[in-house]
């Protein structure tokens, strides 16, 4: 009876407390914490059944070749993810969903070509991004919006040449970005990284380097440090998008002197380090021969001309607002002056033709009596 007993209570609790939810055999978990550690297992795949209460799950160093649909959804509450030094080539759209509490996300290493704009859609609480080491030839413009918290983005050792504008509009809250190893080609389409770059340096972000590789005459420089003059062809035909970007140029012109680069940035997550388009500029080389002016402080001295220009404009108009309110009264004033004394002076005569009127009649007078 008691062997029977024993055996209905073990089917209770194999029901509801199953065993294959505990930990993975293929992992270390830590109960306390809520992290899964399966790095360097050999792994072709994430392993199932993972507690749904994981919050870290780490995959580094293993086989894995592609994140599926849903991959991760027995983690829901997941807050870091780290699959770097794996061989994903293709990630789908829809891996990501239902983990609305990711923080850290790596998948640096890997042989990553592209990224689906709707990777991370739901997920608005990424700060940590890793995604250098891998063949990315640009990110969506459309993924700023899921980056727009993230303070920290790796996309070194890529193969970028340009970065979309809408996509650094929308890196609203970032403090570091990884750039370096890339093969820029520092040509038209690339004047807006350098405009945002100078702001974002200027608000005391951190870049480790940004080095051209195109055309010939600017491999190896920095692009902080190639002068406007060499895109001013560019300037030429997009005349209002230089226009609209003024405020980079003016902080430009206080970030010298200023650290611009920090060569040394690691990912956060312990990895190591989109083809967007460049705001619809026009194809170009840049002007190989600088012009003698600058133009930065030209526009510049414009801008700081048409400002001085209102004011005393505005100065010359109230001087005359005050002229004409000073003329009115004074002119008034002389009105009433010349009121006055024609008064007294009919009131001189009038008392003059009565003194004579009365001199008359005394003689008159003397002479009858």
């Amino acid at each position: 009876m008691a062997a029977k007993t024993a055996v209905e209570l073990f089917l209770l609790l194999s029901i509801f407390i199953p065993p294959s939810l505990s930990c993975p055999k293929e992992c270390m978990c830590d109960n306390r914490s809520k992290v899964v550690d399966c790095r360097g297992r050999g792994l072709y795949d994430i392993p199932r059944r993972l507690h749904p209460d994981t919050l870290e799950l780490y995959l580094q160093d293993n086989r894995i070749r592609g994140l599926g649909s849903m991959a991760l959804r027995e983690t829901p509450l997941l807050r870091v993810l780290d699959l770097s030094n794996n061989s994903i080539t293709t990630v789908s759209a829809s891996a990501l969903l239902g983990l609305r509490a990711l923080q850290r996300f790596s998948l640096a290493n890997n042989t990553l070509k592209e990224l689906d704009r709707r990777l991370l859609g739901p997920i608005r609480s990424l700060t940590h991004l890793d995604l250098s080491y891998n063949s990315l030839g640009g990110l969506p413009g459309a993924m700023g919006e899921s980056l727009r918290n993230v303070s920290w983005l790796g996309l070194a050792h890529n193969r970028l040449q340009r970065m979309d504008r809408s996509l650094l509009e929308g890196l609203g809250r970032l403090d570091g970005l990884s750039l370096r190893g890339n093969p820029w080609r520092c040509d038209c389409h690339l004047i807006g990284l350098k405009l945002w770059l100078e702001t974002f340096l200027f608000r005391g972000g951190l870049v480790d380097e940004v080095l051209c590789s195109q055309p010939d005459e600017m491999k190896n420089k920095e692009l902080h440090a190639v002068p406007y003059q060499l895109f001013h062809t560019c300037m030429t035909t997009s005349y209002n998008y230089l226009f609209a970007n003024i405020h980079h140029l003016e902080a430009e012109r206080s970030l010298r002197g200023h650290a611009h680069l920090s060569p040394g940035m690691h990912s956060p997550l312990g990895g190591a380090e989109g083809h967007g388009g460049g705001g619809g500029l026009p194809e170009c080389e840049p002007k190989q021969r600088p012009r003698p002016v600058n133009l930065r402080y030209a526009i510049a001295t414009v801008v700081i001309t048409g400002v001085v220009c209102g004011i005393v404009f505005l100065m010359m108009v109230a001087a005359a607002v005050y002229g004409c309110a000073y003329a009115a009264i004074m002119a008034k004033y002389q009105r009433e002056l010349k009121k006055n004394k024609e008064a007294e002076a009919e009131a001189q005569a009038g008392q003059g033709t009565k003194a004579a009127t009365t001199d008359d009649k005394e003689p008159l007078e003397n002479a009858i009596a």
